[in-house]
């Protein structure tokens, strides 16, 4: 479908509004590809559905079947994103891969609480390799009258209570905690791909439903 001026302007309009909307998530790259992308789509879509009553008709179906450019800049930045975290497993991005699965499935809640806590035993483990030689008397395995207490950090130790284990516990809790951080890191990679695998592209999903409902 050719488009008139005022065809043109309302696309114009759309994207301009995605472009500013995709900055806020992506660079700058990032966000112009994905304009283009979105672009492509829309007039690849245009040129299927020519035969409806008028260009207005055309152009605003179309626009609809995308969404608000805002929606639609959160769903392509959060598939970038994901994307990201299962080819590199940076830190960042796997942060926020994790924090979006919590914060729109109750599965991805509970696997972002594991994750949580596997970082949360790494850091806890390296941190207690780092700190002996400083609290040397508060950090190892404690006994309260010859019984069990604990093992980690303990700080203001009841009457009764001693503190077991000398600078070996160092290798071994640096040790724990890195193992500890990369398992953490290869099953959370892992189970992202996975959730990706699961989810295909939302472009993808769009081009099928919008060409079944064109049967």
């Amino acid at each position: 479908m050719k488009l008139t001026e005022t065809g043109e302007s309302r696309i114009r309009g759309y994207r301009f509004v995605l472009d500013r909307s995709l900055r806020s998530f992506l660079p700058r790259d990032a966000a112009a590809d994905a304009v283009r992308e979105v672009e492509s789509h829309i007039r690849e879509r245009l040129d299927q559905i020519e035969a409806l009553p008028d260009e207005r008709t055309a152009v605003e179906r179309v626009l609809a079947e995308l969404g608000p450019p805002l929606r639609v800049a959160q769903a392509y930045s959060h598939e970038m994103t994901l994307d990201e975290a299962i080819t590199t497993g940076r830190f960042v991005p796997m942060v926020r891969a994790i924090w979006h699965a919590a914060t729109t499935s109750v599965i991805g809640f509970a696997w972002a609480l594991l994750v949580f806590t596997g970082w949360t035993m790494g850091v806890s483990f390296l941190a207690m390799g780092a700190l002996k030689p400083i609290f040397y008397n508060n950090i190892g395995f404690f006994t309260l009258n010859g019984k069990f207490r604990g093992f980690g950090f303990e700080f203001g130790l009841p009457a009764g209570t001693e503190a077991h284990g000398g600078y070996w516990i160092m290798p071994i809790a640096l040790l724990a905690g890195v193992a500890t951080m990369v398992v953490t890191q290869r099953i959370s990679r892992r189970t992202l791909a996975w959730m990706r695998s699961r989810k295909p592209s939302a472009w993808i999903s769009l081009k099928v439903e919008v060409r079944e409902e064109d049967r």
